[in-house]
């Protein structure tokens, strides 16, 4: 026999044992080994099919988290926007509420009013309501707030109209410090062009004066009724016998966060015949009964 031939049928006999051979409870030796081989490739390939399956699956549940919170930013929005919106729809239902209750304690008529503009040359001395000429508006007929004197009336158009805030360093009113006919701290009072102050003069530097004392419309103008309230005092300059008070005073309205105002239907007081016939300076010297010197 020739060597190739003894191997090969050592090779084959050795093959025949090998299959033929059993472990422990009777599996074949080859089919032991067989199942460790394809163990041995199926688990590396089980694995890196588990994590790309898991990174898939992960990547899809991250996205839909994002998604999720997307909505839940946009939902926390629009509930933002709903509250803001209900906030401002109580402070106005507040401020009208305030403005009727001034309607109904005024002894004028009152016509409530929105601020839709500022003059941007003068933004916080002179605003434009909603009101015009065809809601009875008229020139100089006082504005007010449920806190106090906001200004007049300067300019009307048939559906808008102007107001100078006290605050215009060109207005100017009658005032007393405390209730009329209990004091005798009479001064004028005019704008600063500040936007929480104006300043009341002339007022005797004999009379004492103390921040925090509150001061209101006298009528002496003509155009503005008694009694408004015109705001507090925060700051005394004294005077003296011979110099009067320089009075520093916080408006009572809030004239630089208002939105609604309230315009006050006031008329002059027509003035008797013999006191429009005079000349200004005449009219504190001359009794309607005196004649012409």
């Amino acid at each position: 026999m020739t060597p190739w031939l003894v191997i090969f049928l050592l090779l084959g006999n050795f093959i025949l044992m090998v299959f033929n051979a059993r472990v422990e409870g009777g599996e074949r030796v080859i089919k032991v080994w067989a199942l460790t081989v394809a163990d041995f490739v199926q688990s590396p390939v089980t694995t890196i099919s588990s994590s790309v399956s898991n990174y898939f699956i992960s990547f899809a549940e991250l996205r839909s988290a994002q998604d999720e919170n997307t909505q839940l930013k946009e939902r926390v929005q629009e509930l933002e926007v709903e509250i803001k919106g209900r906030s401002d729809l109580e402070a106005e239902n507040e401020r009208l509420r305030q403005l009727l209750d001034l309607k109904e304690k005024s002894k004028y008529r009152v016509l409530t009013a929105r601020i839709i503009g500022r003059d941007p040359s003068a933004w916080f001395n002179s605003a434009v309501i909603n009101r015009g000429s065809l809601d009875g508006v008229a020139l100089n007929m006082p504005v007010v707030t449920d806190g106090g004197l906001v200004g007049r009336i300067t300019a009307v158009g048939p559906l808008t109209a102007q107001v100078d805030l006290i605050t215009h360093d060109k207005s100017g009113l009658g005032a007393v410090i405390g209730e009329i006919g209990n004091s005798n701290a009479l001064g004028v009072v005019s704008g600063t062009g500040k936007t929480d102050l104006v300043e009341m003069r002339y007022v005797s530097g004999s009379i004492e004066v103390q921040p925090g004392q509150v001061v209101f419309t006298t009528g002496q103008d003509g155009i503005y009724p008694d009694g408004l309230k015109v705001g507090e005092i925060v700051e005394v300059i004294s005077g003296s016998a011979t110099v009067p008070h320089r009075i520093f005073i916080r408006p009572a309205a809030g004239l630089g966060s208002m939105q609604e105002v309230g315009i006050l239907l006031y008329e002059q007081p027509q003035k008797p015949d013999f006191e429009r016939s005079l000349a200004p300076g005449e009219r504190t010297t001359r009794r309607p009964d005196s004649s012409p010197q």
